[in-house]
């Protein structure tokens, strides 16, 4: 998400008229929204680490930072599998239990590539133990052979 920010700061900055239009207003742009994006960020960890390691040895508020960092897991997998959805199926259908709402994939919309692309990754990951650099390499080099081989 991090990453779309800065683009959609690059974009603005590149569209914007005055001096600084094109690439240098872009580049400019881009800089200023990483910067605002992760300043505060850093700050709250680095002043609040050792407010936090305080709050960590209180019994009673122990249970609420767990709880915390359970809420935050949650969201990050909920985010996973949000994307990894919209990476793999071409089509969604929405289901609903009661209140909730619930994307079920279209089991016929399936991107094969996309697949094989993920268990090429998840492969490497799990069962070579390869590092991050090596998996994105081999991943983009699989993409880049494959979009070659199948463009027409």
């Amino acid at each position: 998400l991090i990453l779309v920010l800065q683009f959609v700061g690059y974009l603005a900055g590149h569209r914007a008229g005055g001096d600084l239009a094109g690439v240098p207003g872009g580049i400019a742009a881009s800089a200023l929204t990483l910067w605002v994006t992760f300043a505060p960020c850093f700050a709250f960890v680095f002043l609040g680490a050792p407010l936090v390691e305080r709050l960590q040895r209180n019994r009673a508020l122990a249970g609420a930072l767990a709880a915390i960092t359970a809420a935050v897991v949650g969201v990050v997998a909920n985010l996973a599998l949000w994307f990894a959805l919209r990476v793999l199926f071409g089509e969604l259908r929405e289901a609903r239990l009661g209140p909730l709402t619930v994307d079920l994939p279209v089991l016929a919309s399936l991107d094969y590539t996309a697949a094989g692309l993920s268990l090429l990754a998840a492969l490497c990951v799990l069962r070579l133990r390869l590092g991050v650099v090596p998996v994105l390499a081999i991943a983009a080099a699989a993409g880049l052979a494959i979009r070659l081989l199948t463009a027409g």
